[in-house]
């Protein structure tokens, strides 16, 4: 039997770690700017995140569907991430800050990805949209890029881990208020991975997501280096996250009235394209101001392209596999895109600059949009 109970619990707890994700994404760069490092260290640093997530999103996502339980990893991931993060943040020297980002990612990149399988499960059990749930993750981001981004203007970026530890301290009050949702399919085995494996629908359909995914985590990384290579501030930075995820907010919180008229597919194609003109807008501004107008673009190419995959990949992953396949999807969307992304964005940073790094992201999209749609015209014949 499904345990329904109130969603408030999940919602919160998505605008939590959303809200505490927003200054390792938005403000982090800075604060290793802040402690001296270079555009290809920074991109060395942020590329750990996703390298560890590879590993710890299946390992902690096996564990969950292992002992059928996604409330109890949550709360266990929580209370490592408030302490590797009390460390992490204050540290000044690059090698020991790459060192403890190794632990500091271990505990914070599954948390996510697990809200978001939790979120989807509870919202079949109980017949409401995915987007309804996940929308709160995006109001955290957005209210807390403008509230942080603001504050570390009055007490200075080096102090940015008063505001994260708050975060992460409601986060943990609010992961022991979690609901599981019970399944009627015994606990897998480590046997049974071997459905994912084989699975090749999925495994080309993931590997077709990251000419486009890298480009996400790329701007993920560098957008507020960007910024402020251009002449904008730290409030400025907090704005253009605000304009980027409050639409992203829009499209989760809408998406049970339009997402349904089409295949996952289409809207993917169509949120590829519209990142390639993201991208090709960036690459011709020269003014910090634009950047933060043209965020609101955000929304309709991430909120659409990673509702519609996520969406897919469900439809390809066994139901007692839900949590393991759900975070091997996000291990690439944002881990392996990650890596690639920060090392090659970083690299491009330092030798070209933003807006030609940002011509590239373009040319990627078209590629991997072009790449999409041949994809689902080969399997719409198999159907």
């Amino acid at each position: 039997m499904t345990k329904k109970g109130s969603l408030v619990p999940l919602k919160m707890l998505l605008f939590s770690f959303h809200g505490a994700n927003t200054m390792v994404v938005s403000f982090l760069p800075l604060l290793l700017t802040y402690r001296g490092l270079s555009g290809r260290e920074i991109g060395w640093v942020l590329a750990i995140g996703p390298a560890v997530s590879i590993f710890a999103k299946p390992f902690w996502g096996y564990m969950s569907d292992k002992f059928q339980t996604v409330r109890r990893i949550i709360i266990l991931c929580t209370i490592g991430l408030m302490i590797s993060s009390a460390i992490f943040f204050q540290l000044t020297t690059i090698s020991l800050i790459l060192g403890f980002a190794f632990i500091f990612y271990f505990f914070a990149t599954p948390i996510g990805s697990l809200a978001d399988s939790l979120s989807h499960r509870r919202a079949e059990a109980i017949g409401v949209s995915f987007g309804s749930i996940r929308t709160w993750g995006s109001l955290g981001f957005a209210i807390n890029s403008l509230l942080v981004g603001t504050l570390m203007d009055l007490i200075g970026i080096q102090h940015l881990v008063i505001p994260y530890l708050f975060m992460v301290g409601m986060l943990l009050i609010i992961s022991f208020r979690l609901v599981d949702v019970q399944v009627d399919v015994p606990p897998i085995q480590f046997g049974d991975l071997k459905k994912l494996i084989k699975n090749r629908p999925l495994i080309i359909f993931l590997l077709l997501l990251l000419l486009v995914t890298i480009t996400h985590r790329m701007n993920d990384s560098f957008v507020s280096l960007f910024i402020g290579q251009l002449g904008g501030h730290d409030t400025l930075v907090g704005w253009a996250w605000f304009m980027g995820v409050a639409s992203e907010a829009a499209v989760f919180a809408t998406g049970g009235y339009w997402f349904r008229k089409y295949h996952p597919l289409v809207f993917m194609i169509s949120a590829g394209l519209l990142y390639s003109i993201r991208w090709f807008l960036y690459a011709w501004i020269d003014a910090p101001l634009l950047i933060v107008i043209f965020q609101v673009m955000h929304g309709l190419s991430f909120g659409v392209f990673y509702s519609a995959a996520f969406e897919y990949v469900a439809r390809l992953i066994p139901r007692e596999l839900q949590s393991t396949g759900h975070l091997v999807f996000m291990t690439v969307f944002f881990g392996i895109s990650g890596i690639i992304g920060s090392l090659s964005g970083g690299m491009l940073m330092e030798n070209f600059g933003g807006n030609t790094m940002y011509f590239i992201m373009g040319c990627m999209t078209i590629a991997g949009s072009i790449l999409i749609a041949f994809y689902h015209t080969v399997t719409m014949k198999k159907l």
